[in-house]
């Protein structure tokens, strides 16, 4: 893939922050009775084939001229591996919920930061600098924040929720392994991208072949009590959709750019989720969303704009 431009850039990032601040809506808009109606196993493995079938659709469009390369089952194998952390991390978020209640899940999954960048740091040999640092605690610091009340429902109550914590011994472990796993599995994969000499379309294929594998037979074996299409809706299939596209945007990113970048994407994502949850839910925001606002912004800068 051709570098891409400064506008292309900007285009990508701007979608991917919008579909990643519009999923906890679309889900929320998915209810029924306050309930998910569907499997939300089945609606991972549709957005891995979704992503599969795009990547094929792309290679064949884009990539039709020789490779230059002979492939063989050692382009493909390091994939699995990938498609293993991601299932992995995905189940993880399932068990914990038996451990901790959502608010301190929402609030410590926001380690991952340090995490992610951590294993970028290490494993991948980047050297950051002490302002990147303090820009990526600053992102933290904006995901704590926002976790902890920027928005509250003024029909709920008069005034916003205390912020009540529960987590057990076993809660603590699985966080700290959800967080580990959670950066492993996304430098590991910027690592993989980066060093092999194939078209980024081909390395999505690999990918998400593994992914729609894995998390089919994840399916199977945890006997979903709903049939696999039982409880779907339009709000779904945009949910599918979205989610494919942002998938194959966040490859690009980490094939060009950086986990680093796929970080910022996700802390400015805040800005879409309160903006949606004002428009659609009548929620309003209070002054920790405005602070964790302010820690993005000044994280942009000092990661971005001081040298």
């Amino acid at each position: 893939m051709a570098a891409l431009g400064p506008k292309l850039w900007a285009l990508l990032l701007l979608c991917s922050v919008s579909i990643y601040g519009s999923h906890a809506p679309l889900l929320a808009l998915c209810k029924v009775d306050g309930g998910i109606p569907f499997s939300s196993s089945a609606v991972v493995v549709l957005i891995e084939l979704t992503k599969l079938l795009l990547s094929l659709l792309l290679l064949l469009t884009r990539d039709r001229p020789p490779l230059g390369v002979t492939l063989s089952w050692q382009h493909a194998a390091p994939f699995a591996l990938s498609a293993l952390l991601y299932a992995a991390n995905n189940n993880l978020v399932v068990h914990m919920q038996l451990f901790m209640d959502p608010s301190t899940f929402q609030i410590l999954s926001n380690l991952k930061i340090v995490s992610t960048a951590l294993l970028y740091s290490l494993l991948l040999r980047q050297r950051l600098h002490v302002h990147q640092w303090l820009a990526l605690c600053l992102l933290m610091a904006a995901g704590l924040s926002y976790s902890c009340g920027g928005l509250w429902d003024p029909q709920g109550s008069g005034s916003p929720p205390a912020m009540r914590l529960h987590i057990t011994l076993l809660g603590l472990l699985l966080i700290s392994v959800y967080c580990l796993i959670s950066g492993l599995s996304a430098v590991y994969t910027e690592a993989v991208l980066k060093t092999q000499p194939l078209p980024l379309n081909l390395q999505n294929l690999f990918l998400y072949f593994f992914g729609v594998l894995v998390n089919l037979i994840g399916h199977f074996w945890s006997g979903a009590d709903r049939g696999f299409l039982e409880g779907f809706s339009p709000w779904v299939l945009v949910i599918v959709l979205s989610q494919a596209l942002n998938g194959l945007i966040m490859s690009v990113v980490m094939k060009h750019s950086s986990n680093i970048t796929r970080l910022f994407v996700i802390s400015c994502s805040i800005l879409v989720n309160a903006l949606l949850s004002v428009a659609l839910f009548n929620l309003q925001l209070t002054l920790l969303f405005f602070i964790a606002v302010s820690c993005i912004g000044l994280a942009v800068h000092l990661y971005y704009g001081v040298t």
